[in-house]
């Protein structure tokens, strides 16, 4: 057990509640961050035994983590006990940037071009074997901290092998998995390596518990189980206890539950009305103009949030509804994403291009009709929120997409969402929201036309329903939810 005592509920996630900064004298800076699991952390209390195992993303955390020995300072963590692992660079980059963002976000978003990639090769190996030593080293932490019979909770896709790993060691222990994506059908997944195919899955089984964001989802992952590894799939209507479906394996049973994580609306609704975000409305409605509709979108550049998709669907409106010209400004927020990457870099490069082509096409000296922003601002986006008459979040697919969440609960005169049915979302949300194929540029245009006509009351109408839908469980809620269903049966 580690020096400074065991724990009893553990979370293990790539990104950590804190991050650090180097000043040139080598002092350290800690930052901390927000979320669903920071929320939740602090919802189960200080006497709960609480323990956060992340790794160390740059320079200035494995520095942090190695003083640190083997916790980091609680003043620097806002009180949480956290476990920050130094794992070498190069294996966290073939692990993270390697596999993890460049081969398992890209299938479960269903991102390849498949004429020409993926391509497994000698390269692919090697990072596979770098995944591997990654969660093999998030497994020992795991083990060497908890509590006999602790609950542990394993977040996403960069540590699918963990569950297995952390079985192999410490059997005593309950063991969730949570996948913060969607999850690829079988056809799809099948385009992995047979092997890495069934070790994933034989990861995520390793749980007693592996749950989703939305059924479709959890849906994706037992058919790939059927599928790739000839596992046993119940209903779970016969179930003793919880009544969920189940996968049997290797004579293991894991349950999959469903989690739709929703928005914190306390903390949004007090964000949205500070100082600096009355100060950001002030600037985009200067940039808008007044008594000019507006469209907004609030985005990573991430391949799968289909921007440029949007930027096409908002020219064929301009296009195809003349009447619109120099009466609406689409506001996007298109913050850079994993620049590291080639492909995400050329995609940012896109957007910015197309947003120019449209203003240098449509645009006349009192009006631009795009406003881009790609400088992440957080009071900014709440300001978006607020100011927008339509919504428009149009994934390619999306595990959830808080953005469509958030938009309604912090709008302030009722915003029309636009809404792709391939978001996680859209499951909760396609009552109220116009929904569309992100593919459909066609149909895009026709729905912001259609959520830029809707009457007021209309809208203002099915923005309270959209708001309360997404509160419906909101982070810590969320949390808690996971713990809970963890617990041995009664």
């Amino acid at each position: 057990m580690a020096d400074q005592g065991s724990a009893q509920v553990l979370v293990a996630s790539n990104r950590g509640p804190v991050a650090y900064t180097a000043a040139s004298d080598g002092s350290l800076t800690a930052r901390r961050g927000g979320g669903g699991l920071v929320s939740g952390l602090s919802a189960i209390g200080p006497d709960a035994g609480a323990l956060w195992v992340c790794a160390a993303l740059g320079d200035a955390d494995r520095e942090a983590a190695r003083r640190a020995g083997p916790r980091l300072d609680p003043e620097e963590t806002g009180g949480q006990a956290v476990r920050m692992l130094d794992i070498p660079p190069g294996i966290f980059a073939d692990a993270y940037g390697g596999i993890s963002n460049s081969v398992l976000w890209f299938v479960h978003h269903l991102l390849y071009q498949t004429p020409i990639e993926p391509v497994f090769d000698a390269d692919f190996i090697r990072q596979w074997g770098a995944y591997e030593t990654y969660n093999v080293a998030f497994a020992d932490a795991l083990a060497q901290e908890a509590d006999d019979g602790a609950a542990v909770l394993v977040q996403d896709y960069h540590l699918d092998l963990v569950p297995a790993l952390l079985r192999e060691r410490r059997p005593d222990l309950r063991i969730g998995h949570f996948s913060h994506t969607p999850w690829a059908p079988p056809d799809y997944y099948r385009m992995l390596p047979d092997a890495t195919a069934a070790a994933v899955l034989r990861g995520v089984l390793g749980s007693d518990r592996a749950a989703f964001l939305t059924r479709r989802w959890a849906d994706a992952f037992t058919a790939c189980c059927a599928d790739v590894l000839g596992a046993e799939v119940r209903d779970g209507s016969g179930e003793a206890g919880s009544g969920e479906p189940s996968i049997v394996y290797q004579g293991r049973t894991t349950r999959i539950g469903v989690h739709g994580l929703g928005a914190d609306a306390d903390f949004l609704r007090e964000r949205a009305h500070r100082a600096d975000v009355t100060e950001r409305m002030a600037e985009l409605r200067e940039q808008v103009g007044e008594d000019r509709r507006t469209i907004v979108r609030v985005d990573r550049t991430e391949l799968s949030k289909n921007i440029v998709r949007g930027l096409h669907a908002f020219r064929q409106l301009l296009t195809d509804r003349p009447e619109w010209r120099e009466r609406v400004v689409h506001i996007a927020l298109a913050y850079p994403s994993r620049q590291d990457l080639a492909v995400y870099r050329d995609y940012t490069a896109t957007v910015a291009r197309v947003a120019e082509e449209i203003n240098a096409d449509f645009g006349t000296p009192g009006w631009t009709p795009v406003i881009l922003h790609v400088k992440d601002d957080f009071a900014r986006s709440l300001a978006a929120y607020r100011l927008g008459d339509v919504a428009l979040v149009n994934p390619v697919r999306d595990g959830m997409n808080l953005v469509a969440k958030e938009v309604p609960v912090v709008s302030d005169a009722g915003c029309a969402l636009v809404l792709s049915r391939e978001a996680g979302a859209a499951a909760e949300l396609s009552g109220d929201a116009l929904t569309i194929n992100p593919y459909d540029v066609s149909q895009t245009a026709r729905a912001l036309h259609e959520a830029l006509t809707m009457p007021p009351a209309d809208r203002a109408a099915r923005t309270t329903r959209l708001a309360t839908a997404a509160t419906a469980l909101p982070p810590a809620a969320w949390f808690l939810a996971q713990l809970n269903a963890l617990r041995p049966a009664a």
